[in-house]
């Protein structure tokens, strides 16, 4: 048995990982030039397919700042951000847990 081996330090330690979910936000509700949607579909790149509230079908790009901190995935509900020189496409900025989008309408 060798004691003090790296290799069980190594296992023990566990990966910090940051509890988003404890953490309480301040729910960000739309603005004008903002729509809520639901993911329809994932198209990779940073790119996805989002049926807006308003009945518009977008083409939508997740914003930087989320892009490797929040996952989004296929039926989650965002507010994206329409650009007013194309209708068709948008940003995501925000993604909702299924309990705050609950408090949205």
């Amino acid at each position: 048995l060798l004691l003090g081996c790296p290799r069980d330090r190594s296992r023990k330690a566990k990966r910090a990982k940051a509890d988003a979910t404890k953490v309480k936000k301040e729910l960000e509700f739309k603005e004008d030039g903002q729509e809520y949607g639901q993911v329809a579909r994932m198209l990779g790149n940073g790119r996805c397919e989002v049926q807006c509230f308003d009945g518009t079908k977008r083409l939508c790009h997740i914003r930087g700042k989320m892009r490797k901190k929040v996952w989004v995935n296929q039926g989650d509900i965002v507010l994206v951000s329409l650009r007013d020189f194309q209708d068709e496409k948008g940003d995501i900025i925000v993604k909702y847990t299924s309990d705050e989008a609950r408090n949205l309408k």
